[in-house]
């Protein structure tokens, strides 16, 4: 279930002349029964809601004054979200000739055109205070309070997210209100400017709005109304030189990103992250090898000492403001796909019940979803929701998994041959692709339903990947193809550094003969280069390689300096000559 919420406007939508029809409460109740919640959101007080409207006990919460105040009708409990403006405002109001002036709680209300002599009043006594409008009603409140802000503190209060929210109004006061749901939806009488921003209007005007909403809500989950909500999609790059942005769907969506490793698959999924963290859309990530303890806003449960248990999972997962990285590295390679399947089955439930986790992220999804991969999970996959999956390989995954991917992002030397791999495992033609090179953050994008060619796409580049990359490379595992191999002159020996703590921890005792022999061949700029992928580091070692005076304990010295003004490293290294002693 995507939209487990409802958030209505109260006049002019629920109400006509402040009177809800018995049919519309009728299609209220169905909502509730559904399992959703339901919010009302007004600029009346509360005392005045009650007076007009006696079946507030329909509602799980009100959010009231238009915005100012929160009351939960179970416990009858009434919660101001701003303070009250100074008494000498109002009698200044007064004073001046404003009529009438109704004060709530929080609230100053009248009524056109006297908004000119609120706000001289508001600029004189120096006010931090805002207009609102309701069609010809004025509302006076604290900067930052409106009905967007109560909704967010109403599903804080639930512990829901306002991505699964759908809600509906027809006045200026709802702009906020209509902003912050992921759907948006306008009744047939509301004014043009609020018709024009919503993601759809309605037919039925006030009640009947209503109710055609939620007819749509409860058979489909508002699914006919997917292609009109893109506001929402997440960024992957640019293409066509920066002219093109391109994105794609934020809900129920499946995307692969595969290529070799240290092709730049990371530098993808984390600018991914970084989207759904910037934005709200919880998810969930599947890390087999510990890498990813930097996830923006995430909580990392589980390690090599600790296998993850999947209730911890769970109860992250129950705060909307929370991600998780589940952290594999204390599970065995061969009990992986079983924990998954177990992991699954727990967010599915969760997605059910709160429509979250938003997405689930499978690194190294090889490890996992592999073609013989158990028969236990297969049956619970056949409804993933949003996933991104992360491979070295499409011809690795299960082709059940395949079948269902809606983007291909390749990278690194050659992702037109890991395109092809992709379409023969899914049978499905190729479009033709337009040789080209890929640099550092460049992808081809394949959207399998929606454009023909793939396209070129620059990544928004992740300050936390950055981040993450530095880690591994300073004290990471950067694998065995691209390690740096201390060989000397004759061969002899063959002393793997796999990240450059080891570099320097082993250059510090190598012997003169062969750390010069790398030195004069230019093997530590081409290992920074081509493998830390650090060009600026790399010109400057080469610049000292090419310097035919320097002594090997020289050099040795200069090439850890160029290393710690750019990496950080494990602490027990820092400090420590890299010369050798003797």
């Amino acid at each position: 279930m995507r939209y487990v919420c409802l958030a209505c406007d109260f006049d002019g939508t629920l109400a006509t002349d402040g009177v809800v029809p018995d049919e519309v409460l009728q299609a209220l109740t169905r909502v509730a029964s559904s399992g959703r919640k339901l919010i009302l959101a007004t600029g009346r007080k509360l005392e005045d809601l009650f007076q007009v409207f006696p079946h507030v006990n329909l509602f799980d919460c009100l959010v009231c004054e238009n915005g100012a105040m929160l009351y939960h009708p179970d416990t009858k409990v009434a919660r101001l979200l701003a303070e009250p403006p100074p008494r000498k405002f109002i009698e200044t109001l007064i004073a001046r000739g404003v009529s009438p002036v109704d004060s709530g709680r929080v609230v100053v209300a009248s009524w056109h055109p006297n908004e000119g002599k609120i706000l001289e009043v508001v600029e004189e006594l120096g006010l931090d205070l805002t207009i609102s409008f309701n069609k010809g009603a004025v509302m006076v409140l604290p900067a930052g309070v409106n009905k967007g802000a109560g909704i967010c503190a109403a599903l804080s209060e639930l512990g829901l997210s306002k991505h699964n929210v759908v809600g509906i109004g027809d006045a200026e006061n709802d702009h906020s209100l209509l902003t912050t749901c992921e759907c948006s939806v306008a009744v047939a009488n509301a004014l043009p400017i609020v018709k024009e921003h919503a993601d759809v209007t309605v037919n039925g005007e006030n009640g009947r709005g209503v109710m055609e909403l939620i007819e749509k809500l409860l058979i489909n989950d508002l699914m006919d109304w997917e292609h009109f909500i893109k506001r929402h999609n997440i960024m992957l790059g640019a293409s066509d030189n920066g002219r093109l942005d391109v994105r794609f769907r934020s809900h129920d969506y499946r995307v692969l990103i595969a290529g070799p490793s240290q092709s730049g698959k990371s530098t993808v999924s984390m600018s991914i992250l970084e989207q759904f963290a910037s934005t709200g859309y919880q998810y969930c990530i599947i890390d087999p090898e510990g890498e990813y303890d930097r996830a923006p806003r995430a909580v990392t449960v589980g390690n090599e000492h600790y296998v993850p248990e999947v209730e911890d999972v769970v109860r992250v997962l129950q705060n909307p403001d929370d991600n998780v990285v589940v952290n594999l590295l204390g599970v065995s390679l061969g009990e992986r796909a079983s924990f998954l399947s177990k992991v699954f089955a727990a967010i599915q439930n969760l997605r059910r019940l709160y429509g979250r986790p938003h997405w689930l992220v499978i690194d190294e999804a090889h490890h996992m979803l592999h073609p013989y991969w158990e028969p236990t999970f297969e049956p619970v996959y056949h409804e993933p929701g949003a996933v991104v999956i992360v491979t070295v390989d499409p011809a690795e995954i299960s082709k059940t998994v395949l079948a269902g991917i809606d983007l291909v992002i390749a990278v690194g030397d050659d992702p037109e041959h890991t395109l092809r791999r992709f379409s023969e495992q899914v049978e499905q033609s190729l479009p033709e692709v337009v040789h080209t090179s890929l640099g550092w953050g460049e992808a081809l994008a394949w959207f399998r339903h929606e454009y023909g060619a793939p396209l070129k796409v620059t990544i928004n580049s992740s300050p936390v990947e950055r981040h993450r990359h530095l880690r591994k490379y300073s004290d990471g595992d950067v694998g065995v193809q691209r390690s740096f191999y201390f060989t000397g002159p004759h061969g002899r020996t063959k002393i793997k550094c796999q990240n450059l703590f080891f570099f320097m921890q082993v250059g510090e005792g190598i012997d003169d003969e062969t750390w010069l022999f790398h030195l004069r061949r230019g093997d530590y700029s081409a290992w920074f280069r081509d493998v830390i992928r650090d060009a600026a580091m790399a010109s400057e070692a080469a610049k000292l390689e090419e310097d035919r005076t320097l002594s090997a304990d020289d050099s040795r010295r200069r090439i850890k300096h160029l290393i710690e003004r750019r990496y950080t490293l494990p602490i027990q290294l820092l400090g420590s000559p890299l010369t050798r002693s003797v």
